[in-house]
């Protein structure tokens, strides 16, 4: 027994530095791009943002195109650019994605209509914007069952379809509040916390059940500007272009990347942070000017 685990422990030792070696690899030669062309992509939150962006990338790659949004104008306007751009058709469904009940019947209409989704993009979000005591209770369940509930039913929906055939790509597009908190996002941080937990033990749970096939990719972007942050104060870092970050995160899912971090400057927070004091982040949080950045927010206007 005790040499048994004397050579399971070696052959751990020699796995993390195969690892280490292979990430260090990586950093300077990426995979290869894998081809989705054929496959059908199901993006939530299609009808604006990077949501709308990321329905556009797919199409182009020749990708079947599914979109939902609680906006049927925002649908309409994503229709009408896919099929500009690239003369594919959308496939758009309205749902509200803290309605189990509606994701559920949305589901079962597109296997319907379209087919197996394959790969599954968790985009859709919503913030408040507001300090925790100003919030009202309804917004801040709504923030949690959108960003993060509605997660569980649109992965109940379509991935049993992607075991069977162990094929397919489950993308949560979460935030750098998911490992920052926040004043302002008490509950935005809370629900993207959430998400980023729920891609961290998919991940796992997918590998221990042997479904190799299927991938997983966590996207943590700092503020974008698609008008869901208008207002926030940006002291040092620069606001993400929503075109470019567009583009990192399709390469991030035909590369299979687990995780992306925008900027990459974020991948060196993340890992100081679970390093330095308490108080170092708070006092860093102070000098970049990160604790004030909602102090002006006013967020995204609604369309009908």
């Amino acid at each position: 027994m005790g040499i048994e685990i004397v050579f399971e422990g070696l052959w751990l030792l020699l796995k993390l530095i195969y690892y280490q070696i292979e990430a260090i690899f990586r950093f300077f030669v990426q995979p290869a791009r894998k081809d989705v062309k054929g496959d059908i992509v199901l993006v939530t939150g299609a009808g604006s943002g990077i949501g709308q962006g990321m329905a556009l990338e797919f199409a182009k790659l020749g990708c079947v195109v599914v979109g939902c949004d609680i906006s049927n104008q925002g649908l309409e306007e994503t229709r009408e650019l896919l099929y500009e751009r690239t003369g594919a058709k959308f496939h758009g469904y309205s749902c509200d994605l803290s309605n189990r009940d509606e994701i559920y019947k949305m589901a079962d209409e597109i296997k319907k209509d379209v087919g197996k989704v394959t790969i599954l993009i968790n985009n859709a979000g919503i913030v408040t914007g507001k300090k925790l005591l100003d919030c009202p209770d309804a917004l801040m369940q709504k923030t949690m069952e959108v960003n993060v509930i509605g997660h569980f039913w649109t992965l109940k929906a379509f991935l049993p379809d992607m075991l069977s055939s162990n094929h397919g790509h489950i993308v949560t597009i979460a935030s750098a509040a998911g490992f920052f908190g926040v004043p302002g996002q008490v509950d935005y941080a809370a629900s993207k916390f959430a998400a980023v937990g729920v891609s961290d033990a998919l991940y796992q749970e997918l590998d221990h059940l042997g479904k190799s096939g299927v991938k997983v990719t966590c996207v943590c972007p700092y503020y974008i500007n698609t008008g869901m942050f208008d207002g926030v104060k940006i002291k040092m870092l620069p606001i993400l272009d929503k075109d470019e970050t567009v583009q990192k995160i399709v390469d991030a899912v035909l590369r299979n990347k687990y995780i992306l971090m925008m900027p990459n400057v974020f991948y060196t927070f993340a890992a100081l942070k679970n390093i330095v004091p308490t108080k170092s982040i708070l006092a860093m949080s102070k000098f970049t000017g990160t604790i004030a950045t909602m102090d002006e927010f006013v967020g995204r206007k609604k369309s009908s």
